[in-house]
């Protein structure tokens, strides 16, 4: 019988914690432009400051993590976190609010690259961040709704994420003080699959940026194009983060049934046009269509693509790094809208995020069709003209570290001579030009 797969729910709220900051940016970019002496592209600096540091722990703790060891690491990033947001949220000085924002991303980053670390060494990658992303969209969503009720200032979607930190610090406990990784695995100098690895990674930092271009300014396209309140923006923001949850839902529940080409492909096509109707909204009705559409693919696309490089190397270095280089697009994406919306408006930085998005479709669908042998399991090989063989292993319940890797060597083929007369080269194929077995 199949052994029943289990949610790994403290490594999902660490997920949680580190991915809160960056769902909360348009409403922490605008109480910094509102609350505090900055201008609007000063307040979307400092949110791509934040981000910038967030990437950065993915770098330097890409494979630092397994030496260090997950516990010690995670914890550590759940307090920078806790100093960094809460000593930002707690003063009004903006050097100590930038100070506090780039410790709290460096925090929110290793606490992220702990949990995409662990995350690629589960045996379906894909569950731990479809659930990791329900998880954080559910808990954005409750901060939008609560936070413009609780009045005006900088400091309170800082300390909503500072709080999170604190509370997922006791499920660390059930974290490894290692990190796991496939048995197979021998070779911990290279990379597997580096061509189709570093493609990946250029691509997202370029699809992340047109993400994080548009959501960083969304709070002030309601507030000055749309003309809304910050409290019906706040409904609107929690209603597409409610729909996200029913995307993320419909992601785990398909899983690679359709491969994963086509969810990251055609959906990154459809958020193309999701930004240019949001960016170029004039009235509720289309600011609300273009946000909870938005809304509703992103965090599918992603949790595909989360999968997809979990997959290129079961030690989830990939992963890391994928991520990382996300987050730096995440990271410039608050200031290239700002800058973007200010020297042209809203319309256009909408015409050019989509169009750009449109160009990078293309590697990514490239690499997910490369790879698409692989399911969302570690360890899988193709063989030549037939399926992949991990798919034989998951049914059958073999481990998926006895499964050689792709990129693995080979094993010697060892012709055995057969008596039996050759089929005639003219018999080989049929009329209609298919292969006789």
């Amino acid at each position: 019988m199949f052994a029943p797969r289990t949610t790994p729910w403290p490594l999902v709220a660490l997920f949680t914690a580190g991915y809160l900051a960056p769902y909360l940016l348009p409403t922490t970019v605008g109480r910094l432009d509102s609350d505090l002496p900055l201008s609007a592209t000063q307040a979307g600096a400092v949110g791509s400051a934040l981000l910038l540091s967030s990437a950065a722990a993915g770098f330097v703790l890409a494979s630092r993590v397994e030496r260090i060891g997950a516990r010690a690491l995670a914890r550590l990033g759940l307090a920078l976190a806790l100093l960094g947001y809460g000593g930002a949220a707690l003063t009004t000085a903006v050097p100590a609010v930038i100070a506090g924002a780039i410790l709290g991303g460096f925090g929110s980053g290793t606490a992220t690259t702990v949990a995409a670390t662990l995350i690629a060494a589960q045996r379906d990658p894909h569950r731990a961040s479809t659930a990791g992303l329900l998880t954080v969209s559910a808990l954005a969503g409750a901060v939008y709704l609560t936070v413009p009720h609780l009045g005006p200032g900088h400091g309170l979607p800082l300390a909503a994420i500072a709080l999170t930190a604190l509370a997922v610090w006791p499920l660390t406990g059930r974290l490894p003080v290692g990190t796991p990784v496939a048995p197979a695995r021998h070779d911990k100098a290279r990379l597997p699959h580096a061509r189709s690895g570093l493609l990946l990674a250029a691509a997202m930092v370029c699809w992340s940026l047109a993400q994080n271009s548009l959501w960083g300014v969304s709070g002030r396209i309601g507030l000055e194009q749309v003309h809304l309140g910050e409290a019906t923006v706040g409904v609107v923001f929690a209603l597409g983060l409610g729909a996200g949850l029913a995307g993320v839902l419909a992601a785990g529940a398909l899983g690679a049934r359709l491969g994963r080409a086509l969810p990251i492909g055609g959906g990154t096509v459809l958020i193309a046009a999701c930004i240019v109707l949001s960016a170029s909204a004039t009235d509720l009705g289309s600011f609300a269509a273009g946000e909870i559409a938005w809304n509703t693919l992103y965090p599918v696309v992603l949790s595909y693509l989360i999968g997809l490089a979990a997959s290129l190397d079961p030690r989830g270095r990939w992963a890391v790094l994928v991520g990382s280089a996300s987050s730096l697009g995440t990271a410039a994406g608050p200031l290239t809208g700002s800058v973007l919306s200010a020297q042209a408006g809203f319309p256009v930085m909408g015409a050019v995020l989509g169009a750009g998005l449109l160009v990078i479709a293309l590697p990514m669908t490239a690499v997910a069709l490369h790879t698409g042998g692989r399911p969302l399991l570690p360890g899988a090989i193709r063989r030549r003209g037939g399926h992949p063989a991990a798919l034989v292993a998951a049914a059958t319940g073999t481990p998926s570290g006895a499964i050689p890797e792709i990129g693995a060597p080979e094993q010697p083929v060892v012709e055995i001579p057969v008596e039996t007369p050759a089929v005639p080269a003219q018999r080989a194929y049929d009329k209609a030009g298919s292969e006789v077995f």
